[in-house]
């Protein structure tokens, strides 16, 4: 399993939310380059990134900013928010970024999902962000009537190898990730999965690391010291190592 710590960005800055709700939105570093450069000394190989501006927009909002922290960084990126039309795929993969994630076109614009996955294949990820089992939109701000395992189905139709699932209750929370949810997933597509939401310590890596998902997200964890990196890493490698 890989981990993947996370930089999230909203006005220029490094921040985290609870429960995706942007009102709560709080500062946690100061500088993303560093941030980013202590992932890399801590022995990450990928790092996520999410446009928290262009997520709740739909469009790019903070994308010079995360295209030059990637440029400085020596670590395979992944980025999501705003991503709504090929010329953004384009933009990202050919400025160095290495996957996108497509959100809210999951649910709103299947048929650019489509064509993104045709044309450029795993750098393709999805993100499925659900709030009591139903699929959010626009920055978690529009609920669905859409279930994450039956948008999960889809995505898997389509050709889509890599699912990023994000249970909002448990976002920002650290109370460990949904792991019925997450085990429910895992049983029902062929996809990679990748956990995001709740990631607390080393415990919950191990949890995680017992599911065979792909690969886990954290981000609060470790600004706010409950998880050491390194660590979470070392406990990752005994089922993959990227």
């Amino acid at each position: 399993m890989i981990i993947l710590p996370a930089i999230d960005i909203k006005d220029g800055n490094c921040v985290r939310l609870f429960k995706g709700d942007y009102s709560t939105v709080s500062k946690v570093a100061d500088d993303p380059y560093e941030v980013a450069s202590g992932f890399v000394k801590a022995g990450a190989k990928w790092m996520h990134m999410i446009d928290l501006d262009g997520a709740k927009d739909g469009k790019r909002q903070n994308s010079e900013l995360i295209i030059d922290v990637a440029k400085n960084t020596d670590i395979k990126v992944e980025v999501g928010g705003g991503i709504r039309n090929m010329d953004t795929i384009e933009y990202y993969l050919d400025h160095g970024i290495d996957r996108v994630i497509l959100g809210s076109a999951a649910v709103k614009n299947q048929r650019f999902v489509i064509d993104a996955v045709n044309n450029f294949s795993d750098k393709i990820v999805v993100g499925i962000d659900a709030k009591d089992g139903m699929v959010c939109a626009e920055g978690w701000t529009d609920k669905s009537e859409l279930n994450y395992i039956d948008l999960a189905k889809q995505m898997e139709q389509i050709g889509v190898k890599t699912i990023i699932f994000t249970d909002i209750n448990t976002d920002g929370t650290l109370g460990g990730p949904n792991l019925v949810q997450l085990d429910h997933l895992a049983h029902n597509v062929t996809c990679d999965i990748i956990a995001s939401g709740g990631v607390s310590n080393i415990k919950d890596i191990i949890n995680l690391n017992d599911l065979n998902v792909y690969g886990a997200i954290t981000g609060k964890a470790i600004y706010s010291g409950n998880l050491d990196l390194a660590m979470a890493i070392q406990a990752a490698q005994k089922v993959t190592d990227i």
